[in-house]
């Protein structure tokens, strides 16, 4: 519940919105979402609200870019609510989930730079082969087996058929592009854009086909690491105006 102002500094939600390129609506809509503190009502019972409220909802704004709306949303509801420390739980995520994406480009680079052209299909899987049958493989990776037939509806994977039982049968080619698969699409690449990557390495069998796509990477993650450090600034200098 908001608090009846009889002093200080008021702003009107179009005050707010303006400010920041918003509708008033969207002002509201923040408040009633905990993203803003409960506004404080005028003796005529129109919202009023305040420079922390301001505040507020500038370090929202700073911390979507870096964190995501409903991240963001969260860290303020939880600030708004004064646990701090489930907000400080929620920003160490997000920059473990960047870490972890960073981890993840690293071994794409890794994984293309070991990459030699494909050798012929082997006859049958057998030990030693480094020919698997769909459930290992899946396992292997951490995905459903029903991912692995998507990604083959897709061109991403395109294993044999074993003659005797008609299984789906993916020599070490195959496995390769199996993990590229998974370790683009963990990178955010949706599947008609890996597409065309795994088929350029079949053709080229190097990591020259992926440069401009890993520089991309690259560019969007140290785009991520910026905005995370402008959400923090943000969100700090209002913990400072909160008290």
């Amino acid at each position: 519940m908001g608090h009846n102002l009889q002093s200080g500094e008021r702003l009107r939600p179009v005050d707010l919105a303006r400010r920041h390129g918003l509708s008033t609506q969207a002002v509201r809509n923040y408040e009633e979402a905990g993203i803003l503190p409960a506004a404080g009502r005028t003796p005529s019972g129109y919202r009023a609200y305040t420079p922390l409220h301001a505040g507020a909802l500038r370090a929202f704004l700073a911390l979507v870019p870096g964190h995501g709306h409903r991240t963001a949303a969260s860290i303020m509801r939880a600030v708004n609510r004064g646990e701090d420390d489930e907000a400080y739980r929620l920003v160490d995520e997000s920059h473990a989930q960047l870490l972890d994406d960073r981890r993840t480009l690293r071994a794409v680079e890794r994984a293309l730079r070991d990459l030699e052209p494909a050798a012929a299909p082997e006859p049958a899987p057998s030990a030693g082969s480094g020919a698997v049958f769909i459930g290992p493989l899946a396992g292997r990776l951490g995905i459903r087996p029903a991912t692995l037939r998507a990604w083959e509806r897709a061109g991403l994977v395109t294993p044999r058929r074993d003659p005797h039982t008609g299984y789906r049968v993916y020599d070490a080619a195959d496995v390769r592009d199996a993990r590229l698969a998974h370790q683009l699409r963990r990178g955010g690449y949706p599947l008609e854009q890996i597409a065309p990557l795994i088929a350029q390495v079949r053709a080229a069998g190097g990591l020259k086909p992926l440069e401009g796509a890993l520089g991309d990477w690259h560019a969007r993650l140290s785009a991520r690491g910026r905005a995370l450090l402008t959400g923090a600034a943000g969100l700090d200098t209002y913990l400072r105006e909160r008290g």
